[in-house]
């Protein structure tokens, strides 16, 4: 898939995000971090936007050959990109919140929220993959059950209120990783497997194709509550 994105794109659309999350993460001075989440979640959000609103509407009335050719061209880099831009918005908020006292009582919730996260994610993987008998899925599946639900045993006790605003962030972003890593990759994948294939049908992949533009669509919106959420929560609306 590198290679249809270009290799260099390929790697600056990962390393570029990431090695940002990884400067928020250690060095960065508050604002930095600050710049960093807020610009990732900025792209991820007009990605989304852009692939549900304005992309979505054109390929949609345009015939299978021709949607698949536009898919063809943006799939294997939007397979890159909004992934890395997702777990960077994700990772940098959910520290941002710890770094400004934002988020009381956090790792009961947060071992709660990483449970109800990766298992779901790993069990839509399986199915939509038709991975369910192979070890390369189910040892993944098993270590992250095991370790997730481990955690959560271990902290639930601990579990007390935290503020509505960051239940309803958790919440949104839960909706956000299950839809985009569970639904929207693995249909990005297929449309690579189907281009890779010897007889590609171009149904199939202007099919899938429109499907994950809708589904960006709606990951647009509910980016647009999270945002309203935030706002809330650093301004202490409630």
């Amino acid at each position: 898939m590198a290679d249809r994105a270009n290799p260099a794109f390929a790697v600056a659309a990962v390393a570029v995000p990431l090695a940002a999350l990884g400067y928020a993460l250690t060095v960065a001075s508050l604002q930095a971090h600050t710049y960093v989440h807020v610009m990732a979640g900025v792209l991820w959000t007009g990605f989304d936007l852009f692939i549900g609103a304005v992309l979505g509407p054109v390929v949609g009335g345009l015939d299978d050959e021709t949607s698949a050719a536009v898919f063809q061209r943006l799939t294997p880099k939007t397979a890159f990109l909004l992934p890395a831009l997702a777990v960077t918005t994700i990772a940098g908020g959910i520290t941002l919140a710890l770094r400004l006292n934002l988020f009381p009582n956090a790792e009961p919730w947060l071992a709660l929220f990483t449970a109800a996260n990766l298992v779901p994610i790993l069990l839509l993987l399986g199915w939509r993959l038709d991975a369910w008998g192979d070890r390369r899925w189910q040892v993944p599946f098993a270590l992250v059950t095991v370790g997730s639900l481990a955690w959560v045993a271990t902290t639930v006790g601990d579990l007390q209120a935290t503020t509505p605003a960051i239940m309803v962030a958790l919440a949104l972003v839960t909706v956000l990783s299950v839809q985009g890593f569970g639904f929207l990759l693995p249909g990005e994948l297929r449309m690579y497997a189907e281009m890779t294939s010897p007889e590609p049908d171009a149904s199939v992949i202007a099919a899938v194709g429109r499907q994950n533009a809708k589904l960006g669509g709606v990951q647009g919106l509910v980016q647009l509550l999270l945002i309203l959420d935030m706002v809330y929560l650093r301004y202490g609306g409630f």
